[in-house]
């Protein structure tokens, strides 16, 4: 899921097959309600009704006055008391208790859950999880072929190796750390996410015991007081390589030598630490400014075999065990030989192109942001790879370039962002006529209209491999591939 754009123990739980507990923290109602429709506070009524089915993100459908609302946290079958809210045509619904539920519900393993909402499906079990994004892939590729059985994790937990938490005060003015609550700049303050790299939350905490303990002031988004706004952690997941960036509002650091130190003693396995300074207002992370104040400023780790150095903006796979089986999965559908020309789109720092590279006669990988061009240039030297070539560049017209120059490629892999490629790129693909497209998608909706552009050009869908790369999210990748007719 290459988030760059060209321009980047099965836990199951613990069932319950009917409940008339409250949900969330509200409290218990006796019994169940009368009517269908007992309440009507103001603007806001309590509604009983069964849920029909999923939404693409996850949530659950119910029929509202003739209309389909999406509900949170529900699931099909389940009969539950909704609270409904209105504003014009706007309906907003979020489910207050559970009153029969699904044999698929199973208590969430986080505390957080409901608070967070960086998850979305810990409250289905792990099959259910499984067929609710085979569901989606399917029903989006209908068009097409029948997509295969979806690849999933075995231990879907602890698998993030880039972990961001933000730190903040609370109205006891405390310091606090933890993630945004969904869709808003609420500080949910959080000492362990289950999806993340259990390391690096340790360290978080570790920074956040350092600042109650300090003069040190977190940032206030407000007032524009404070200093430091986020930590941003990666770990490799095989090299056990760490990077710690410190975000800040400023870069004057006071006590920055016993910082590092205090923070070193208490983890000596972190193998870089840097200073990011980030004065903007919007809600980008990272700054242009950044500064080495410990190791080499970066970090390397091991992908199907290949050693990749990653930065602190270079864009590496969220989920390595995964990624693995999706990029073999993608070299397997390139079909490759030893003598095809692969051109590599998107190709960010490097990593598909490269994996290809063994099995290729030559590798062109095409992406804009120049920093990635240069770590794939580094990876490229680092893994004695002799046959590939990176360039700086719009992928769309450097194909288009190849193909007036009459230069051929037999293989095109593009791995773009969620929103997917656009025309101008896609007639690339067209002009250039490569025997086989392989196309890695984060997102299987924009991969659909893609395809049918691609089919209506000259190419044919032969298969579908949807694989689970965010266990406890709605989100599913797919790589499919595409012959030429």
């Amino acid at each position: 899921m290459n988030k760059r754009k060209n321009n980047k123990n099965r836990n199951q739980g613990k069932k319950r097959n009917r409940t008339d507990k409250p949900y969330g923290k509200q409290p218990a109602a006796k019994g169940k309600p009368k009517g269908k429709r007992p309440s009507n506070k103001g603007s806001q009524q309590t509604v009983t009704t069964t849920c029909s089915g999923f939404t693409s993100d996850g949530k659950g459908i119910v029929q509202l006055d003739g209309q389909e609302v999406a509900v949170e946290h529900l699931l099909p079958g389940e009969k539950a008391e909704i609270l409904v809210s209105k504003s014009g045509k706007f309906v907003n619904a979020k489910l207050k208790r559970v009153i029969d539920a699904s044999k698929d519900r199973v208590e969430p393993p986080c505390v957080y859950y409901y608070a967070c909402g960086g998850c979305q499906l810990q409250h289905m079990s792990n099959d259910k999880q499984e067929d609710f994004k085979q569901n989606v892939v399917d029903e989006l590729m209908k068009p097409f072929v029948k997509p295969e059985p979806i690849m999933t994790m075995e231990h879907p937990y602890d698998y993030r190796n880039k972990s961001h938490t933000t730190f903040g005060l609370n109205q006891k003015r405390q310091v606090i750390g933890g993630l945004y609550a969904q869709h808003s700049h609420e500080i949910i303050p959080i000492d362990k996410c289950l999806i993340h790299d259990p390391k690096s939350d340790e360290i978080a905490n570790t920074i956040k015991g350092i600042l109650k303990s300090s003069k040190m002031q977190p940032y206030n988004e407000d007032t524009g007081q404070g200093f430091l706004r986020h930590v941003l952690i990666k770990v490799g997941k095989v090299s056990g390589e760490i990077m710690v960036v410190l975000v800040a509002a400023s870069p004057e650091f006071k006590g920055k030598k016993k910082f590092v130190q205090t923070l070193r003693n208490a983890h000596p396995e972190i193998t870089t630490i840097l200073l990011n300074v980030n004065t903007r207002s919007d809600s980008m992370v990272l700054g242009d400014q950044e500064k080495v104040l410990f190791g080499k400023g970066t970090i390397t780790d091991t992908l199907c075999g290949l050693k990749f150095e990653i930065s602190a903006k270079s864009f590496y796979q969220i989920n390595p065990v995964q990624t693995e089986k999706l990029y073999g999965k993608a070299i397997e559908m390139a079909e490759l030989t030893g003598k095809e020309t692969v051109v590599d789109a998107y190709c960010g720092i490097g990593t598909i192109g490269l994996i290809a590279s063994r099995r290729a006669g030559k590798v062109i990988g095409v992406e804009l942001n120049k920093d990635a061009v240069k770590d794939a240039i580094r990876n490229s030297k680092r893994n004695d790879v002799t046959n590939a070539r990176f360039y700086q560049g719009d992928a769309g017209e450097f194909m288009v370039q190849m193909a007036n120059r009459g230069e051929k490629a037999d293989v095109v892999i593009l791995d773009p962002p969620r929103s997917g490629s656009d025309e101008a790129f896609l007639s690339s693909v067209a002009k250039l006529k490569p025997k086989r497209v392989v196309y890695v998608s984060c997102n299987p909706e924009t991969q659909a209209r893609d395809m049918k552009y691609l089919e209506k050009n000259g190419y044919k869908v032969e298969e579908i491999q949807p694989v689970d790369m965010f266990p406890q999210t709605f989100h599913v990748e797919s790589v499919a591939k595409l012959v030429r007719k």
